[in-house]
């Protein structure tokens, strides 16, 4: 109750206060906290839902919701809940499916559909935190081959034993 309340209340500041006054701008600070406090706590309440399958994308604003009502259709009752908040600013979304437990066929269902819908909505499916170990089989979805094998030779290049980021790769080189 206390963020819904104090949501309405910062947005109303934020609309109608151009130059707060110390009250003002105290009581922005303090809502802006408890709204970032609750964002963050969005993954850990997911992991109390059971086992949860996550992808990190961007997508043209425009479309950045789309993906997690297409997806809630897609999978109907095999999925507890799909989740999508992130950077509206910049089209960053973390879509967040929860289920019972880990089921390979829920996974087929899943993959490749969100990365083809990315495609086609010109997105990428990897954002803010990187392409991981998981993914580097699906970078075709987001990134023209020529522009992987270009990655491929400037990763060799500036990190030829391979300790930056070592989580964040590439597919293998061809």
């Amino acid at each position: 109750m206390f963020y819904a309340k104090n949501l309405r209340l910062f947005f109303l500041l934020c609309h109608k206060v151009r130059n707060p006054t110390g009250t003002e701008f105290i009581w922005i600070s303090l809502i802006h906290q408890a709204l970032w406090s609750l964002r963050e706590r969005i993954t850990e309440a997911l992991t109390h839902d059971g086992y949860v399958y996550k992808y990190d994308i961007s997508l043209p604003v425009g479309k950045l919701y789309d993906l997690v009502m297409d997806t809630r259709a897609r999978l109907g009752p095999r999925a507890k809940n799909v989740v999508g908040y992130g950077h509206l600013g910049d089209g960053n979304l973390h879509l967040n499916i929860t289920a019972e437990s880990y089921s390979h066929s829920l996974l087929e269902a899943i993959e490749p559909f969100v990365y083809e819908w990315t495609a086609r909505c010109n997105g990428s499916i990897s954002a803010e935190h990187g392409l991981g170990f998981k993914k580097k089989q699906f970078i075709g979805y987001s990134k023209a081959k020529e522009a992987v094998l270009l990655m491929q030779r400037f990763k060799a290049m500036l990190d030829a034993k391979g300790i930056l980021n070592p989580y964040k790769m590439l597919p293998s080189g061809s």
